[in-house]
Protein backbone atom coordinates (compact mmCIF):
# COMPACT_ATOMS: atom_id res chain seq x y z
CA UNK A 1 0.00 0.00 0.00
CA UNK A 2 1.35 3.61 -0.94
CA UNK A 3 2.75 5.96 1.89
CA UNK A 4 3.57 9.51 1.87
CA UNK A 5 5.62 11.41 4.00
CA UNK A 6 3.07 13.94 5.52
CA UNK A 7 4.36 16.88 8.11
CA UNK A 8 7.02 14.43 9.15
CA UNK A 9 4.75 11.37 9.59
CA UNK A 10 5.08 8.56 7.42
CA UNK A 11 1.55 8.19 5.68
CA UNK A 12 -0.45 5.13 5.18
CA UNK A 13 -3.07 5.72 2.87
CA UNK A 14 -5.37 4.39 -0.48
CA UNK A 15 -6.77 6.32 -3.28
CA UNK A 16 -10.40 4.32 -4.39
CA UNK A 17 -11.77 5.52 -8.09
CA UNK A 18 -10.10 7.63 -10.81
CA UNK A 19 -12.18 10.11 -11.40
CA UNK A 20 -15.26 11.81 -10.13
CA UNK A 21 -15.18 14.81 -7.16
CA UNK A 22 -12.62 13.79 -4.49
CA UNK A 23 -14.03 11.97 -1.34
CA UNK A 24 -11.85 11.56 2.14
CA UNK A 25 -13.45 9.23 5.25
CA UNK A 26 -12.06 8.12 7.88
CA UNK A 27 -12.83 5.46 10.08
CA UNK A 28 -13.54 5.53 14.26
CA UNK A 29 -11.62 4.90 17.25
CA UNK A 30 -8.16 4.30 16.49
CA UNK A 31 -9.02 1.44 13.26
CA UNK A 32 -6.79 1.47 10.52
CA UNK A 33 -7.92 2.33 6.96
CA UNK A 34 -9.53 -1.06 6.53
CA UNK A 35 -12.15 0.26 8.63
CA UNK A 36 -14.02 2.45 6.32
CA UNK A 37 -12.41 0.47 3.40
CA UNK A 38 -16.18 -1.63 2.15
CA UNK A 39 -17.89 1.62 2.48
CA UNK A 40 -15.34 3.58 0.39
CA UNK A 41 -15.48 1.07 -1.68
CA UNK A 42 -19.09 1.40 -2.34
CA UNK A 43 -19.22 5.12 -2.38
CA UNK A 44 -16.00 4.95 -4.90
CA UNK A 45 -18.41 2.52 -7.46
CA UNK A 46 -21.37 5.83 -6.94
CA UNK A 47 -18.62 7.95 -8.83
CA UNK A 48 -16.23 9.52 -6.29
CA UNK A 49 -12.66 9.25 -6.22
CA UNK A 50 -12.07 8.25 -2.66
CA UNK A 51 -9.21 8.66 -0.06
CA UNK A 52 -8.74 6.44 3.18
CA UNK A 53 -5.76 6.97 4.95
CA UNK A 54 -4.35 5.75 8.41
CA UNK A 55 -4.24 8.84 10.83
CA UNK A 56 -0.55 9.23 12.57
CA UNK A 57 -0.78 6.89 15.28
CA UNK A 58 -2.82 4.42 13.96
CA UNK A 59 -2.54 1.57 11.59
CA UNK A 60 0.61 0.84 9.72
CA UNK A 61 1.19 5.09 9.84
CA UNK A 62 3.93 6.51 12.13
CA UNK A 63 4.21 7.25 15.67
CA UNK A 64 4.04 10.99 16.88
CA UNK A 65 3.03 11.49 20.15
CA UNK A 66 3.67 15.05 20.61
CA UNK A 67 1.43 17.88 20.20
CA UNK A 68 2.12 21.53 19.16
CA UNK A 69 0.66 24.76 20.63
CA UNK A 70 -1.06 25.32 17.51
CA UNK A 71 -2.54 21.70 17.60
CA UNK A 72 -3.36 20.49 21.27
CA UNK A 73 -5.60 17.76 20.51
CA UNK A 74 -4.94 15.11 18.50
CA UNK A 75 -7.33 15.14 16.09
CA UNK A 76 -6.66 18.68 15.48
CA UNK A 77 -3.05 16.95 14.45
CA UNK A 78 -5.24 14.71 12.53
CA UNK A 79 -7.25 17.10 10.87
CA UNK A 80 -3.78 19.10 9.64
CA UNK A 81 -2.43 15.97 8.26
CA UNK A 82 -5.74 15.66 6.33
CA UNK A 83 -5.69 19.25 4.83
CA UNK A 84 -1.83 18.31 3.75
CA UNK A 85 -2.59 14.92 2.13
CA UNK A 86 -5.72 16.55 0.30
CA UNK A 87 -3.31 19.48 -1.04
CA UNK A 88 -0.96 17.07 -2.34
CA UNK A 89 -3.17 15.48 -4.33
CA UNK A 90 -4.81 18.87 -5.58
CA UNK A 91 -7.81 17.55 -4.11
CA UNK A 92 -9.45 20.82 -2.69
CA UNK A 93 -12.72 21.22 -2.13
CA UNK A 94 -13.30 17.82 -1.34
CA UNK A 95 -16.37 16.03 0.57
CA UNK A 96 -14.71 14.96 4.19
CA UNK A 97 -16.48 12.54 6.96
CA UNK A 98 -15.78 9.88 9.51
CA UNK A 99 -17.04 8.11 12.10
CA UNK A 100 -16.81 9.20 15.70
CA UNK A 101 -13.29 9.80 15.85
CA UNK A 102 -13.20 10.46 12.41
CA UNK A 103 -16.22 12.97 12.96
CA UNK A 104 -14.33 15.36 14.92
CA UNK A 105 -11.08 15.32 12.40
CA UNK A 106 -13.61 15.97 10.04
CA UNK A 107 -15.60 18.92 11.28
CA UNK A 108 -12.20 20.35 12.75
CA UNK A 109 -10.86 20.71 9.41
CA UNK A 110 -14.10 22.14 8.67
CA UNK A 111 -13.71 24.85 11.06
CA UNK A 112 -9.58 25.12 10.38
CA UNK A 113 -9.67 25.32 6.58
CA UNK A 114 -13.18 25.89 5.60
CA UNK A 115 -11.70 26.71 1.87
CA UNK A 116 -11.02 23.07 1.75
CA UNK A 117 -14.61 21.44 2.46
CA UNK A 118 -17.23 21.12 0.29
CA UNK A 119 -19.49 19.28 2.33
CA UNK A 120 -19.19 17.08 5.39
CA UNK A 121 -20.30 13.57 5.47
CA UNK A 122 -20.56 13.01 9.95
CA UNK A 123 -21.42 9.67 11.52
CA UNK A 124 -21.76 8.46 15.13
CA UNK A 125 -21.29 11.95 16.76
CA UNK A 126 -19.50 12.13 20.38
CA UNK A 127 -20.27 14.30 23.05
CA UNK A 128 -21.36 14.63 26.75
CA UNK A 129 -19.67 13.86 29.62
CA UNK A 130 -20.14 9.88 29.55
CA UNK A 131 -17.91 9.55 25.60
CA UNK A 132 -15.53 12.14 27.21
CA UNK A 133 -14.58 10.40 30.01
CA UNK A 134 -14.39 7.28 28.26
CA UNK A 135 -12.58 8.04 25.32
CA UNK A 136 -10.05 9.54 27.56
CA UNK A 137 -9.48 6.66 29.26
CA UNK A 138 -9.58 4.51 25.85
CA UNK A 139 -7.09 6.45 23.99
CA UNK A 140 -4.79 7.89 26.78
CA UNK A 141 -5.09 7.56 30.37
CA UNK A 142 -4.85 3.80 30.41
CA UNK A 143 -1.46 4.54 28.54
CA UNK A 144 -0.43 6.90 31.08
CA UNK A 145 -0.69 4.26 34.11
CA UNK A 146 1.28 1.84 31.66
CA UNK A 147 4.46 4.26 31.56
CA UNK A 148 3.79 5.21 35.24
CA UNK A 149 4.58 1.16 36.22
CA UNK A 150 6.87 -0.17 33.61
CA UNK A 151 7.97 2.68 31.67
CA UNK A 152 8.12 2.82 27.72
CA UNK A 153 8.88 -1.06 27.81
CA UNK A 154 5.18 -1.38 29.12
CA UNK A 155 3.54 1.05 26.81
CA UNK A 156 5.15 -1.25 23.69
CA UNK A 157 3.35 -4.02 25.13
CA UNK A 158 -0.34 -2.77 25.34
CA UNK A 159 -2.74 -4.10 22.72
CA UNK A 160 -2.94 -0.92 20.52
CA UNK A 161 1.07 -0.32 20.13
CA UNK A 162 2.01 -3.99 19.90
CA UNK A 163 -0.41 -3.72 17.12
CA UNK A 164 1.06 -0.71 15.27
CA UNK A 165 4.69 -1.41 16.17
CA UNK A 166 3.44 -5.11 14.40
CA UNK A 167 2.17 -2.66 11.17
CA UNK A 168 5.17 -1.09 11.46
CA UNK A 169 8.18 -2.44 12.94
CA UNK A 170 10.24 0.90 13.32
CA UNK A 171 7.41 2.26 15.44
CA UNK A 172 9.03 0.68 18.50
CA UNK A 173 12.25 2.45 18.29
CA UNK A 174 10.25 5.63 18.08
CA UNK A 175 8.12 4.25 21.64
CA UNK A 176 11.47 3.09 23.01
CA UNK A 177 13.53 6.57 22.16
CA UNK A 178 10.83 8.60 23.96
CA UNK A 179 10.88 10.16 27.54
CA UNK A 180 8.42 8.48 29.59
CA UNK A 181 7.59 11.52 31.43
CA UNK A 182 7.58 13.43 27.87
CA UNK A 183 4.96 10.95 27.08
CA UNK A 184 3.02 10.93 29.53
CA UNK A 185 2.71 14.95 29.70
CA UNK A 186 1.97 14.46 26.00
CA UNK A 187 -1.37 11.93 26.77
CA UNK A 188 -2.24 14.13 29.76
CA UNK A 189 -2.83 16.93 27.81
CA UNK A 190 -4.55 14.61 25.04
CA UNK A 191 -6.64 13.35 27.60
CA UNK A 192 -7.82 16.61 29.64
CA UNK A 193 -8.55 18.41 26.17
CA UNK A 194 -11.09 15.10 26.12
CA UNK A 195 -12.41 16.15 29.72
CA UNK A 196 -12.63 19.54 28.78
CA UNK A 197 -15.13 18.71 25.98
CA UNK A 198 -17.58 16.97 27.88
CA UNK A 199 -19.70 20.13 28.50
CA UNK A 200 -19.79 21.30 24.58
CA UNK A 201 -22.55 20.00 22.09
CA UNK A 202 -19.77 17.71 20.64
CA UNK A 203 -16.22 17.03 21.55
CA UNK A 204 -14.45 18.90 19.30
CA UNK A 205 -16.47 22.04 18.68
CA UNK A 206 -18.52 24.66 20.56
CA UNK A 207 -21.90 25.72 19.81
CA UNK A 208 -20.69 29.03 18.37
CA UNK A 209 -18.27 26.63 16.52
CA UNK A 210 -20.91 24.22 14.67
CA UNK A 211 -23.43 27.19 14.40
CA UNK A 212 -20.16 29.05 11.98
CA UNK A 213 -20.29 26.09 9.47
CA UNK A 214 -21.72 27.01 6.00
CA UNK A 215 -20.63 23.91 3.80
CA UNK A 216 -23.68 21.20 3.36
CA UNK A 217 -24.22 19.15 6.22
CA UNK A 218 -25.00 15.58 6.88
CA UNK A 219 -25.23 14.17 9.79
CA UNK A 220 -26.17 10.69 10.80
CA UNK A 221 -26.40 9.91 14.99
CA UNK A 222 -25.22 7.29 16.49
CA UNK A 223 -27.09 4.65 18.57
CA UNK A 224 -25.21 3.92 21.80
CA UNK A 225 -23.69 5.63 24.82
CA UNK A 226 -20.66 7.07 23.43
CA UNK A 227 -22.32 8.03 20.40
CA UNK A 228 -25.83 9.23 21.72
CA UNK A 229 -28.38 9.97 19.22
CA UNK A 230 -29.30 13.57 20.67
CA UNK A 231 -25.08 14.38 20.01
CA UNK A 232 -26.06 14.33 16.25
CA UNK A 233 -29.61 16.37 16.93
CA UNK A 234 -27.79 18.85 18.88
CA UNK A 235 -25.25 19.06 15.83
CA UNK A 236 -27.73 19.10 13.32
CA UNK A 237 -30.07 22.01 15.29
CA UNK A 238 -26.41 24.21 15.38
CA UNK A 239 -25.76 23.35 12.01
CA UNK A 240 -28.01 26.00 9.41
CA UNK A 241 -29.02 23.79 6.90
CA UNK A 242 -27.67 20.40 7.51
CA UNK A 243 -29.67 17.53 7.13
CA UNK A 244 -30.10 14.67 9.37
CA UNK A 245 -30.32 10.42 8.58
CA UNK A 246 -31.55 8.22 11.19
CA UNK A 247 -29.73 4.89 10.34
CA UNK A 248 -30.88 3.04 13.37
CA UNK A 249 -33.76 3.87 15.17
CA UNK A 250 -33.33 1.93 18.11
CA UNK A 251 -31.18 3.31 20.74
CA UNK A 252 -28.73 0.42 22.77
CA UNK A 253 -27.96 1.40 26.54
CA UNK A 254 -24.59 -0.31 25.82
CA UNK A 255 -21.09 1.74 26.19
CA UNK A 256 -20.62 1.46 22.59
CA UNK A 257 -21.88 -0.49 19.42
CA UNK A 258 -19.62 -2.52 17.82
CA UNK A 259 -18.00 -1.01 14.27
CA UNK A 260 -19.57 -4.53 12.81
CA UNK A 261 -22.81 -3.49 13.63
CA UNK A 262 -22.82 -0.85 11.37
CA UNK A 263 -20.59 -1.69 8.58
CA UNK A 264 -24.04 -4.46 7.68
CA UNK A 265 -25.46 -0.97 6.88
CA UNK A 266 -22.86 0.22 4.55
CA UNK A 267 -24.17 -0.31 1.11
CA UNK A 268 -27.46 1.99 2.38
CA UNK A 269 -24.92 4.54 4.21
CA UNK A 270 -22.94 4.69 0.49
CA UNK A 271 -26.38 5.56 -1.37
CA UNK A 272 -27.17 8.13 1.29
CA UNK A 273 -23.56 9.81 0.83
CA UNK A 274 -23.85 9.18 -2.98
CA UNK A 275 -27.38 11.43 -3.08
CA UNK A 276 -26.12 14.23 -0.10
CA UNK A 277 -23.26 15.11 -2.60
CA UNK A 278 -24.86 14.74 -5.98
CA UNK A 279 -27.64 17.14 -4.47
CA UNK A 280 -25.25 19.50 -3.15
CA UNK A 281 -23.21 19.57 -5.84
CA UNK A 282 -25.99 20.89 -7.94
CA UNK A 283 -27.44 23.10 -5.22
CA UNK A 284 -23.29 24.71 -5.59
CA UNK A 285 -24.08 24.65 -9.29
Amino acid sequence: MPQITIRDAHINYEVLGDKGPWVALSPGGRRPLEGVKHLAERVAAAGYRVLIHDRRNCGASDLVLEGTPSTPSEYEIWAEDLYALLQHFKATPAFVGGGSSGCRMSLLLALRHPEAVRGLLLWRVTGGEFAARRLANQYYLQYIDAAKKGGMAAVCDTEHFRDRIKARPENRQRLMGMDEQRFIRSFKTWADGFLMDAGKPVIGATAAQLQSVKVPTLIVPGNDKTHARNNGENAHALMQGSELYVLFAEHQDVDIVPPQDWEVKDDELAGVFADFMKRAMAKAA
